[in-house]
Parts: structure tokens; C-alpha cells; sequence
């Protein structure tokens, strides 16, 4: 759980002494300007934006039921930020499992991707899609 909010930290933390140091300076202007660009991307990469994660074989019972596929991802990764983006609202349908909170969904991700853990990767009807394209993975929800 805690390497989920490394980046965002850094990020946050980063703007701040920045932003600190601009005001020192007498820029109070850029330093607002500044820390708000950082906080900004800080939550872009954190697990905030993402719909809440659950564990693999929960996710698998879920689209077995629904239909809708799931989309193994992790926090920082900037290809499942532009997935998640890209869907919109309809994100919320998917059945998210963060790979650094779940050793399973980890374990899955490894298993397609030939021991590597490349996320996204979207399950669809049980096949493995590594880092597909957010319009094709709009197509694939049920009608």
C-alpha cells in the first residue's frame, strides 16, 4: 500500500519546497502557480483517480457474472492513467485490480505477459490484453 502513495508524496512534497522557496524569493504568483501544477499531477498519480481495486479472484467472479472485463493496473503507471482517462465514466463499470495490492492479480498479470508485470493488462471473456487501446476496450463492454 505504501509504494502505491511513493510518487504522489514526492510529487507533493516537491511542489512544496519549490513553491516555499519561490516565496522566499518574492514570487508568491509562480509559487501558487507552481504548487498547484504539483499537487495536480500528485493526484493524477495516485490511486484516487482510479475506481476502487479489488482482489483478482473477486474481479474474476464479478465478470463472470457481468460480463465486463477487468483491468489489472498499478498506481504511477502512466499507460493506466491514460486508459482510465480515456474511458470516462464508463471506468467505473471495469473491474479494477491493483497488481502491488493483490499478489494474485499480480501472479495473473505475470502469467500473460510471459513473467513480466506489464499493466494495463485487460482481461476480456478470459483472454489477456496487454496495454490495448482505450477505444477498442470501449467496444468490448456488454450491450
Amino acid at each position: 500500500m505504501r509504494r502505491a502513495w511513493i510518487l504522489p508524496i514526492l510529487l507533493a512534497a516537491s511542489g512544496s519546497l519549490i513553491a516555499t522557496t519561490l516565496v522566499v524569493r518574492d514570487s508568491p504568483g509562480t509559487a501558487v502557480a507552481l504548487l498547484l501544477l504539483f499537487v495536480l499531477l500528485a493526484g493524477l498519480n495516485s490511486p484516487l483517480v482510479f475506481p476502487r481495486s479489488i482482489g483478482a479472484a473477486e474481479a474474476q467472479r464479478r465478470s463472470a457474472v457481468d460480463g465486463q472485463p477487468i483491468v489489472y493496473w498499478r498506481p504511477g503507471c502512466t499507460y493506466c492513467l491514460r486508459l482510465r482517462i480515456r474511458l470516462g465514466r464508463r471506468a467505473r463499470q471495469l473491474h479494477w485490480v491493483d497488481i502491488w495490492r493483490d499478489p494474485a492479480g499480480a501472479s495473473a498479470v505475470r502469467e500473460a505477459n510471459d513473467g513480466n508485470e506489464t499493466v494495463p493488462t485487460v482481461v476480456v471473456a478470459g483472454r489477456p490484453h496487454t496495454n490495448p487501446d482505450p477505444k477498442w476496450v470501449r467496444g468490448q463492454f456488454p450491450q
